[in-house]
């Protein structure tokens, strides 16, 4: 497949200069350059002078990326715990089939947690400090909205 890009023709597989990507995704090269210090996968090719240049993988990450947080409204955190479950549950599987288990063992599917209160609790336990329940109920919200996104991807 071939991108135009100010006048020249580039192959997809090609690598790409901050500049490129950012008129591409139109966000501004100093967010893809924050986005690099809170997505560890993000990790385009550095050359003498600091000039980054990104393989095809990095672009597509960096469009998720731009949608969990542009489109999704989701929070950098949300986004980097979901890319880093995401990550850790295909990484080893090889089919989809065990994609698909991976990701059911990470309680990611709705059918599931329905089926087994005792194993996906909605409500932290009785006995823990405010502020730990107040941050384990933003976890649960979080998870659940990265939850309904897997599924739609899926």
């Amino acid at each position: 497949m071939l991108v135009k890009t100010e006048e020249l023709v580039k192959v997809t597989t090609a690598f790409r200069t901050i500049n490129e990507i950012s008129s591409e995704l139109d966000v501004p090269q100093h967010v893809l350059r924050f986005w690099e210090t809170k997505f560890p996968q993000l990790h385009p090719l550095k050359r003498s002078g600091g000039r980054r240049y990104y393989r095809s993988d990095d672009v597509e990450l960096l469009r998720r990326i731009q949608r969990l947080l542009y489109n999704e409204s989701l929070t950098i955190t949300a986004v980097q715990r979901l890319l880093a479950e995401t990550h850790n549950a295909l990484a080893s599987p090889s089919s989809d089939d065990s994609h698909e288990e991976a990701l059911s063992d990470l309680g990611l599917f709705a059918d599931e947690a329905e089926e087994s209160d005792d194993t996906h609790p909605t409500l932290p336990p009785v006995g823990l400090p405010d502020a730990m329940r107040r941050t384990i109920t933003e976890v649960v919200g979080e998870l659940r909205s990265l939850h309904a996104l897997l599924l739609r991807e899926i």
